[in-house]
């Protein structure tokens, strides 16, 4: 059997420690037979998991048998790892044992030094506070998770599950996983990355500033065809001063600003009314269908249609 050890520190996240141990331990080979053995250890015997507590039956000595180690995320992730955890992880790498993180679990991979050089994920909300402690680290949040091939790294909550399907599609092939992904009424992929749920907030401009008054305009006429000389227009300025001051108090330029403002309206649209793609495209001021889905899943990640499946409010078949 495969051997699976999924570590608990303390303040481990419960979802985080559960889906790994149920997702690996629903999978079943053709023959009825469990291909995973699941261990959850720890340092100390029980751990605290928030609202309750957790009592691992096992300790760090089952990381040196595992073929895999899962790190679940902990609530408040510590800068460096007891001496004896990152020891054991480092020395089960160099065995060659899969290891992969779960949410903000990417934070103890990184402080073992493994992920140096390597393309990671973590939650899109974590992303940004990874990138900057461990500059070693190539952090993508956009997807729901990073294959290293010995190393892994997954987003938030759900991704977890697809990161389980994943590794197990490789051990034993799709037939298996597909009835494990049945069993966890999940679909064995899904369309799009985690970007899809990535708020997307407009560059903000700072309180009083000089571009307030044309920023709510521009929001408020987001489904006109607007072009920058008819911005610099309404601002009173010609378009280089008004790029100019726009990258001071933005950071970003007028037609980009303009852009993310049209897919946020039209991601609105999509959770709340039954208008076409066509007419979302019109409402939204991309002027064509194609421009509006090109746009859309370069912002988004997905299609205005997967957008609205995973979305819609109200939408019990999702």
């Amino acid at each position: 059997m495969h051997s699976v050890a999924v570590l608990a520190l303390d303040g481990v996240i419960p979802f985080d420690l559960s889906a790994p141990v149920d997702t690996f331990g629903r999978a079943r080979l053709p023959d009825g037979r469990a291909p995973y053995r699941v261990r959850v250890c720890a340092v100390e015997q029980e751990v605290s998991a928030g609202a309750f507590t957790v009592r691992a039956p096992y300790g760090l000595e089952a990381l040196a048998e595992a073929d895999t180690i899962i790190l679940p995320g902990v609530a408040e992730p510590p800068d460096t790892l007891p001496p004896e955890v990152a020891e054991a992880l480092r020395s089960a790498a160099a065995n060659g044992t899969r290891i992969a993180s779960i949410c903000v679990g990417a934070f103890l991979f990184a402080a073992t030094g493994l992920l140096d050089g390597l393309r990671a994920t973590t939650h899109w909300l974590a992303a940004d506070r990874l990138a900057a402690l461990y500059p070693g680290v190539s952090v993508d949040p956009n997807v729901l998770y990073v294959d290293n091939g010995q190393f892994l790294t997954s987003a938030g909550a759900a991704a977890a599950l697809d990161m389980c399907l994943h590794m197990i599609r490789g051990d034993f092939g799709s037939a298996v996983a597909a009835h494990t992904a049945r069993l966890s009424v999940m679909p064995l992929e899904r369309e799009g990355g985690q970007a899809q749920f990535i708020v997307h907030d407009l560059p903000p401009a700072p309180a009083g500033a000089t571009l307030e008054p044309l920023l709510r305009w521009l929001e408020d006429h987001c489904d006109r065809d607007l072009t920058l000389d008819e911005i610099a227009g309404k601002a009173g300025m010609s378009t280089r001063t008004l790029n100019r001051r726009f990258r001071e108090q933005t950071g970003t330029t007028p037609l980009q600003w303009l852009h993310r403002a049209r897919v946020r309206r039209a991601q609105y649209l999509l959770e709340t009314t039954d208008h076409p793609v066509e007419r979302i495209a019109v409402q939204t001021g991309f002027g064509s269908p194609t421009a509006f889905r090109e746009r859309f899943r370069r912002v988004a990640g997905t299609s205005p249609q997967g957008y609205r499946k995973a979305f819609r409010q109200g939408d019990g078949n999702r």
